[in-house]
């Protein structure tokens, strides 16, 4: 494994508000991130990945093919450059919100990297690769390797136990080269392991030309779905990214104010053409913000909610919610958090242009801190108290808690009471054998744009 107990050393002292020695999650971005006049969300996108980087491990930048772009104009890179260099002006700021004062030597950037810790541009510029140029199933060959499948099978390789979340904002052809050639190059067995290391979120299905959209056949995507459907955990987004684009144009006007111009950063984010950051959705799936966890697609989080089930070819199955109730389901969800995540991005930007603003609260439940959720096992009738009045603001604001089941998992209806106070008893059903039970504690605090942060407690019921 990467030595990641000296990295911890050298982290840690300059996170004063880190998680408590928690790994960030490592995330690929498949873009096919265009001028502003041509398609603008990409860019949008970048820019709000690029505040949050303190988050992601980010192992790969990846311009490649997309919908209108096939194949993908090399000069188009420039964007995402442009994205880079404007997080290098904007990062001093921003190391701020967690107290870092330095960057780690190069060497040590390439390891692990914990949350909290803002890594250098140097290193994202390093990570900024050409994926492939051409899209569909057709290309998928010899003449398709490129950096970017390439840096992927290294990814894959490297002696790391974390999974690598690839967000596809175009199409992921890259990702099914580098899995065809593994498969050309290393046994059954072998492959098997490759792919797994892989979890993919596609916004739409962007591997062919748009008015070819509808033949699922000459996708890529496809392919993999069909090939390693047991293999490789693929969400497929056809609902959320539509809400994104909405709620951000009914929200336009926060971007205006809060967003443009609010330093290097928030001066490359353009206006909207069709949508806004329709691309977003994928990586606030795999945000460590205490919601929800990535590699369990059935919870609700800021990139809404999923089934595993019939995808909208009719061939192949996937995460997906592109229908009737699942669709309503995951809007609802995304309508209902997408305030809380707007005032997040605006509170970043204003750490990207001031170098001060407010923090999230930190959850403690039960004396337990950090991101990750907490499993408690239970019997039918128990009465378990959670106690988050531990909890802290870094800013010292007072703090407002709400408690609430996720409903779509589990067939059991816990109580808790109350519902809005620190502490709150949850009462589990006496008639239940066994089942699952989801509880989250959202807390908000007062300062400025009332930041969130979030727990999830899953009761195991069993006889």
């Amino acid at each position: 494994m990467k030595r990641i107990a000296l990295l911890l050393l050298l982290v840690m002292p300059m996170m004063a508000w880190a998680a408590k020695g928690e790994l960030k999650p490592r995330l690929v971005v498949c873009t096919d991130i265009a001028p502003a006049d041509v398609e603008p969300d990409d860019m949008e996108s970048m820019v709000r990945l690029m505040s949050y980087a303190d988050l992601f491990e980010i192992e790969a930048l990846i311009t490649s093919v997309g919908w209108n772009c096939d194949p993908y104009p090399k000069e188009w890179a420039q964007y995402l450059q442009r994205v880079i260099e404007a997080y290098r002006m904007d990062v001093p700021k921003l190391m701020k919100r967690s107290g870092q004062t330095a960057f780690l030597p190069n060497s040590e950037e390439e390891k692990c990297q914990f949350v909290g810790y803002w890594p250098s541009a140097d290193y994202i510029k390093s990570r900024a690769v050409m994926g492939s140029e051409r899209g569909g199933i057709k290309v998928i060959g010899e003449d398709n390797d490129s950096p970017g499948s390439e840096l992927l099978i290294q990814l894959a390789d490297e002696d790391d136990p974390r999974p690598i979340y690839v967000a596809a904002w175009g199409g992921a052809n890259t990702l099914a080269q580098a899995i065809w050639r593994v498969k050309q190059t290393r046994s059954a067995e072998e492959l098997k392991r490759f792919a797994n290391k892989f979890r993919i979120y596609t916004i739409t299905d962007q591997d062919m030309q748009y008015n070819m959209r509808m033949d699922r056949v000459c996708s890529s995507h496809m392919w993999l779905r069909q090939e390693f459907k047991d293999d490789l955990q693929f969400v497929w987004d056809e609902g959320t990214w539509q809400e994104q684009c909405e709620l951000g144009k009914r929200n336009w006007q926060l971007h205006q104010d809060n967003i443009q111009g609010k330093g290097a950063l928030g001066r490359e984010y353009p206006d909207y053409k069709w949508g806004v950051e329709g691309d977003t959705p994928s990586f606030l799936y795999v945000m460590p913000n205490g919601l929800n966890d990535p590699e369990d697609p059935h919870q609700a989080g800021w990139a809404g909610y999923h089934e595993r089930g019939l995808c909208a070819d009719s061939l192949t199955t996937a995460w997906t919610s592109w229908q009737e109730p699942v669709i309503s389901i995951s809007v609802g969800y995304k309508t209902r958090f997408y305030p809380d995540e707007i005032n997040d991005f605006m509170a970043r930007m204003q750490w990207a242009d001031e170098g001060q603003g407010n923090h999230n609260p930190q959850v403690v439940i039960n004396g337990c801190e950090g991101l990750q959720p907490i499993h408690i096992q239970a019997k039918a009738g128990d009465s378990i108290r959670l106690d988050a009045s531990s909890s802290i603001d870094p800013d010292g604001d007072k703090l407002t808690f709400l408690w609430w089941q996720q409903s779509e998992i589990g067939k059991a209806k816990a109580t808790v009471n109350p519902s809005n106070q620190s502490i709150a008893t949850i009462q589990i059903p006496s008639e239940v054998t066994s089942d699952t039970i989801h509880i989250i504690c959202e807390v908000h605090d007062e300062g400025p744009f009332h930041l969130v942060s979030y727990r999830r407690i899953i009761f195991e019921i069993c006889k």
